[in-house]
C-alpha cells in the first residue's frame, strides 16, 4: 500500500509543475468516407495528434501542402496518425484524388 501512495503523490507532483492553464495532448480523427475527409476542416491545438481513417474502398493519403504529414498509401481499414507542431493554417489534399481537400488549423 505505501508503494501506491507514494506513486499517487510522485503523480500529484508531477501534475503540480504543469503552467497554469497547460492542456494535455489531444487526439482527434478524420474519417476517409465517399472520395471526402469528414470532417474536411478540424481546428486542433499544437501538439495534438489526428489519426486518418480511410473507410472507402479505394486508397487515399492525406498529404499536407507544406510537407509538415504524409500519412502515406491508406488502403481500406487503414489508418495513420500525425502530430501537429506549430500553429497556422494546414492545407492537405490526397494524393491520388485531386478533389480531395482538407484544412488542419492549429492554434
Amino acid at each position: 500500500m505505501t508503494n501506491r501512495i507514494a506513486s499517487f503523490a510522485a503523480a500529484l507532483a508531477c501534475l503540480a509543475i504543469l503552467p497554469a492553464g497547460a492542456a494535455l495532448a489531444a487526439d482527434h480523427t478524420v474519417t476517409i468516407s465517399g472520395f471526402a475527409f469528414q470532417p474536411a476542416a478540424i481546428t486542433v491545438a499544437a501538439g495534438d495528434t489526428i489519426t486518418f481513417v480511410n473507410e472507402d474502398g479505394a486508397p487515399h493519403t492525406a498529404t499536407a501542402g507544406d510537407g509538415s504529414f504524409d500519412t502515406g498509401r491508406l488502403n481500406k481499414g487503414d489508418s495513420a496518425s500525425v502530430t501537429v507542431a506549430s500553429a497556422g493554417a494546414i492545407d492537405y489534399k490526397c494524393n491520388f484524388h485531386s478533389s480531395m481537400k482538407g484544412t488542419v488549423t492549429v492554434q
